[in-house]
């Protein structure tokens, strides 16, 4: 914390002080939030969830610290207070705000419903306002990802911390109550206690949209009792603003607000319904289904100009062209009121023409003195300098002096006076806001034109004279554009646009090519006849030779962009540079290290592609595909947004591109800039822009799976069964077969994956299974086709993009059964195939499918479903692969780790399963893996076998006659000594983790067999001791047999200090066990260093139940040996028997 200062308090809440501060060696300030440590769960998941998260709606999270006394998070500064305080303030809010702030909610939640984060407290006082007003998410605390429990991850970070000695059921509970929201807020199905989902959280969002415009939440108690039963059973009343001067509510809203509050889950508004025009956020809107190829194109055209594509800057007085020395005039010599602008602004109309009157008798005065035309060049620049001024040069430019300076251009007495009265006309022309039918600037344009060509041999003159002309034809065409029709009375003559033309040639002085490039340029932003002149078959390759053989960036620019504009008029322009030149040359030019340059030819190619010019070359082009994909590491927003919008166009037409595209990382830069951009009304117009072009790149990319998948199951179907394909089918298989890879790429995206893993696409994918079955039963031959490394290739990328689906189990959950049905058969058929690789890859998909699969509860009302597909696996794993076990259990690993996972998983959740492992003889495998794996005991393979024998154990139905005669106990010390020898091992820290796990599980195994001998020794007493007769030989046999377990007691009395709260628990009971059918059989059990374990023990204990556990272990191992204490040594004796014995007496007193 010693990098931030911290400022004043701006927040307060339960054990949390909220302050603002700033980063030092910055101006950035920052929000930071000092609570206790008491509330590490809360934190530790809120930053869990929102580290990564970059969204113009959720609160950025910056970085967090420890000191000894509490916790400290850093996060984004919203300086607007929460919405629970804008509500409080205004009582109510007008429906436009509840709309616009609306917006903001679902954008935010919509988001987060994407990444898979649930809310689930959605309240007024969590959402932030930044200054703009923009709403943003904040207080994470009880957010969640879908499908976990919250109380358990609480409860793990609690025990991390220490907080676990009572027990990890104990946590849990005391963890229930912190994770409860608001109940103001929470939706029908939470109250009744059901799990959180996005119906619930769109419920909370109606429940802020009803209080946002009445002032109150719709349902609202002081009794918990009550409030529940509004909740319930009431429906809410019609949202009425508590300001009676405010409007009521639209019908629309209502509708809202009815679709988001139903009751039943299933009828409530999904994010679909919230896809209203007024509402629609563009990421919700992504989603709502896929545009037709017309309207994507008709959007996509635009996209194509954006308004930084057709800045306009002056032509005259520009420093970019040539750099002119500042107007100054002298008011002593201006023989007329030298008025300031402000002045000229509020003259009276007689004073204006009064005013007017001596600046034209000056300017017509005949007088050629020195004196005279020195104060008619400063009158000049004073006209110079008030023609800056909107409102005076309008005025100016329809006043007689107009047409009297265009008379002083023919007739000036010299270049002086010619060249100052062309300057003031064209700030005239720069400056005027209208221009009206009757003012003669088509008269000055053809003089202007005139004196360039009398005179273009001097380029000084034509300096002069060409931004005058420029900003004149500028000045028409925008007054034409906006008047949206041509008039006669702006015609400009065809001598203006061959005279312009020439000053574009090869050479011509650097700055006149400038100044005819810059007046092109503007002329052509408009769409007007003025424009259409230009519109020559000569113009695009002059600007573009202009653009690459000129040594001035700022002339480049021009040279480009003015192409750029005048394309915008005519494709053709740009189509001649290609023709002419060659398209590699022009590719070439994307890779110019100047921005605007690439921008501008980008928009060239977008142009070119948009009207189907070149297109065939273009899209098959794969350096113009690299090259436009590598502009995407660009910093600027523009050219990475017109980058996608050039892909677009190329994949819509050339979908072989999208392979190439994928492999230079698109995906990737995909992602990326869908994190930075979001839709929003304060976002930049680049970033809007990105987000537009973007958008429409996902929405084509995402439709290209179903017909890549569709292309390939034609083509495996045209082979299926054949050896030997024909020569078309081959080449189809060819074109089909390699584009496996783009759905790879696009499962693994977090953007496209939950648009991509439909029903019909796991359908499509487990068809693609089947054949991929046939392919390895060697009934269809694709290798004499497509080649053995690309066959292999193939299956290779198809499994891995399944193995890419299950990473995200929500998706398995929603397409349950058509994974049952069309992946799992054909799978389970691979684990049997020849090839190595295949078998061990399809053998680990199934396993961590079914994992998956078996470990979903049902939602409500699908038990029935759940329960038939249950009984299909079973019968699938039954028939078709437990068969094979015996094969695959003896194979190297990690197959058997793989085979046993999937066991531990059936047996885990379907108790049934144990019993088929049993009929299926693979008790016997089951120990000859753990002789063949002993050597490595913290192995894959060992941790899931002794998982397996843990679920085979804690089954109360289990054969364990069968599990004793395979050498159960046995193998149990042999692994339990080792594993706990490495736990207590504090030298060797590396093992020490998976070590305790694996001693946990080995712990419950020994339990569950010391519960059992307990048991039957239980009820063999019982017989002896009611008198009947009975067999109490089984129990003496089995005590006998699990005799060598008291060698364990041991190595449990070190485990009982154990930090794991689990470990101590359990090692605890099996002593327990172990010393009541025992005693203490094993005289080790006191020695010196145990008696002390025991006696720390009773000291630090202070639930008296563990102390009683305790006393009573020692009790028994004391009276079965009770010399032993004295046998160890005088001196042990005397030091820890009396130690232990001194500690005793301390309890009972």
């Amino acid at each position: 914390m010693e990098n931030f200062v911290l400022y004043e308090e701006i927040g307060r809440g339960s054990r949390t002080v909220v302050y603002k501060g700033r980063r030092k060696g910055t101006i950035n300030f920052v929000a930071i939030l000092c609570t206790e440590k008491y509330k590490r769960p809360e934190i530790t998941n809120w930053v869990r969830l929102t580290h990564e998260i970059k969204h113009k709606n959720i609160v950025t999270f910056h970085e967090w610290y420890e000191t000894s006394n509490h916790l400290w998070l850093v996060v984004e500064l919203c300086t607007g207070g929460s919405l629970e305080t804008v509500i409080a303030q205004d009582e109510n809010l007008p429906e436009d705000v509840v709309r616009e702030f609306g917006v903001d909610l679902v954008t935010g939640l919509h988001h987060l419903h994407r990444l898979g984060i649930l809310f689930c407290d959605l309240s007024p006082g969590k959402i932030l306002l930044e200054g703009p007003g923009t709403l943003k998410f904040s207080n994470f605390c009880l957010a969640k990802v879908a499908g976990e429990s919250l109380e358990e991850f609480f409860a793990l970070v609690a025990a991390e911390e220490g907080g676990g000695d009572s027990g990890e059921n104990a946590l849990k509970k005391s963890m229930k109550t912190r994770v409860r929201g608001s109940l103001i807020y929470a939706a029908p199905e939470i109250v009744k206690g059901t799990e959180f989902s996005v119906t619930s959280d769109l419920w909370s969002l109606g429940c802020l949209l009803y209080e946002m415009f009445s002032g109150k939440p719709p349902f609202f108690s002081e009794t918990v009792s009550e409030l529940v039963e509004k909740i319930l059973y009431e429906d809410p009343l019609p949202p009425i603003p508590k300001d009676s001067s405010f409007p009521k509510a639209s019908s629309d809203f209502v509708n809202l607000l009815d679709g988001l509050l139903q009751k039943d889950p299933q009828k409530r508004y999904g994010p679909k319904g919230c896809e209203d025009e007024e509402w629609r956020p563009l990421s919700y809107h992504m989603t709502s289904g896929h545009l037709s190829q017309g309207a994507l194109e008709s959007q996509m055209r635009e996209l194509i100009y954006t308004d930084s594509d057709l800045v306009i800057t002056p032509i005259i007085d520009n420093p970019k062209i040539m750099k002119q020395p500042a107007i100054k005039f002298d008011p002593k010599i201006l023989h007329l009121p030298a008025y300031s602008v402000e002045k000229l602004l509020v003259l009276k109309d007689q004073d204006w023409n009064d005013f007017l009157q001596q600046v034209c008798s000056q300017i017509d005065s005949s007088e050629k003195s020195t004196g005279a035309l020195r104060a008619k060049l400063n009158l000049l620049c004073y006209l110079c300098v008030v023609a800056t001024h909107k409102e005076v040069a309008t005025r100016l430019l329809h006043s007689p002096l107009f047409q009297l300076l265009i008379q002083h251009l023919r007739i000036a007495p010299n270049w002086d006076i010619r060249s100052k009265v062309a300057r003031v006309v064209g700030m005239l022309a720069l400056h005027t806001t209208e221009l009206q039918e009757n003012v003669p600037v088509i008269e000055a344009i053809t003089l202007l034109t005139e004196l360039i060509r009398e005179n273009f041999r001097s380029g000084k003159l034509k300096q002069c004279l060409l931004p005058t002309l420029g900003q004149l034809l500028y000045l028409v065409a925008t007054q034409e554009e906006k008047n949206q029709h041509s008039r006669d009375c702006w015609a400009v003559p065809l001598a203006a646009y061959t005279v312009l033309m020439r000053c574009l040639r090869e050479g011509e002085e650097r700055v006149v090519n400038h100044m005819a490039a810059k007046i092109i340029e503007n002329v052509c932003t408009t769409f007007s006849a003025q424009a259409q002149g230009f519109t020559t078959g000569e113009i695009g390759p002059v600007l573009w030779h202009l653009f690459r053989h000129s040594t001035v960036d700022a002339l480049r620019i021009t040279a480009i962009s003015a192409l750029c504009r005048i394309t915008r008029q005519s494709p053709t322009a740009f189509q001649n540079v290609i023709e002419k030149v060659g398209l590699n040359a022009v590719i070439s030019s994307l890779a110019s290290a100047i921005c605007k340059v690439q921008q501008y030819m980008l928009t060239l190619f977008t142009a070119m592609l948009s009207c189907g010019i070149h297109l065939q070359r273009l899209i098959q082009e794969k350096d113009f595909v690299s090259t436009v994909i590598r502009l995407l590491d660009s910093p600027s927003t523009p050219i990475r947004a017109k980058a996608f919008l050039v892909l677009l166009y190329i994949l819509i037409h050339n979908r072989d591109m999208l392979l190439l595209s994928c492999q230079a990382r698109l995906v990737m830069y995909i992602e990326r800039d869908s994190r930075k951009t979001s839709p929003g009304k304060e976002q930049q117009s680049g970033n809007e822009y990105l987000a537009r072009c973007l958008d429409l790149l996902i929405q084509h990319m995402v439709q290209e799976p179903p017909r890549i998948l569709g292309d390939i199951l034609n083509a495996l179907a045209n082979v299926s069964g054949r050896k030997h394909p024909s020569t078309v089918q081959g080449k189809q298989l060819k074109m089909c077969l390699p584009m496996m890879p783009v759905v790879l790429h696009l499962v693994m995206s977090q953007v496209f994956r939950p648009q991509v893993v439909t029903e019909e696409f796991l359908f499509s994918y487990g068809t693609i299974l089947s054949h991929i079955k046939s392919i390895d039963l060697g009934e269809t031959n694709i290798d004499g086709a497509i080649g053995i490394v690309a066959s292999e290739e193939f299956i290779k990328v198809t499994l891995s993009a399944f193995e890419a689906v299950i990473q995200y189990p929500v998706l398995l959950a929603d397409y349950r059964s058509t994974v049952m049905d069309y992946i799992l058969p054909p799978l389970v058929s691979l684990v049997q195939s020849q090839n190595v690789e295949w078998r061990l890859f399809s053998l680990r998909l199934l396993s961590e499918t079914t994992t998956l699969l078996v470990s979903q509860e049902p939602e409500d009302g699908d038990e029935e479903a759940s329960c038939d597909s249950d009984s299909s696996l079973l019968a699938l794993i039954r028939d078709e692969l437990l068969p094979q076990y015996e094969h695959i259990l003896m194979e190297p690993d990690p197959v058997p780790a793989y085979a046993l996972k999937l066991l531990v998983a059936m047996t885990e959740h379907n108790p049934a399963f144990t019993r088929l492992v049993e009929e299926s003889k693979l008790v016997p495998l089951i120990f000859e893996v753990i002789l063949e794996h002993q050597e490595s005991i913290l192995g894959n393979t060992m941790q899931s076998v002794i998982a397996l024998l843990n679920n085979l154990v804690a089954y109360k139905d289990s054969n364990m006659q069968l599990l004793y005669e395979q050498g159960l106990v046995g193998h149990v010390c042999n692994m339990f000594t080792e594993t706990a020898t490495l736990c207590l091992d504090r030298d060797n820290k590396t093992n020490t983790e998976p070590a305790s796990t694996l001693l946990a599980s080995l712990l419950d195994i020994l339990l569950g067999m010391l519960t059992y001998t307990s048991r039957i020794v239980r009820q063999a007493l019982q017989v002896q001791k009611s008198g009947s007769r009975g067999d109490t030989q089984a129990a003496e046999d089995l005590l006998l047999l699990s005799k060598p377990l008291t060698d364990l007691i041991s190595l449990l009395i070190p485990l009982l200090p154990s930090e794991d709260p689990e470990i101590s628990e359990v090692s605890s009971k099996c002593l327990s066990i172990l010393v009541q059918l025992y005693g203490g059989e094993n005289p080790e059990s006191l020695s010196p260093e145990n008696l002390v374990t025991f006696a720390n023990l009773l000291m630090t204990k202070e639930d008296p139940k563990d102390q009683k556990l305790l006393l009573r272990i020692l009790k028994r191992m004391v009276k079965r040996f009770p010399y032993s204490l004295g046998s160890v040594s005088p001196f042990g004796y005397t030091l820890h028997s009396r130690y232990v014995f001194s500690v005793i007496s301390e309890i009972l007193s």
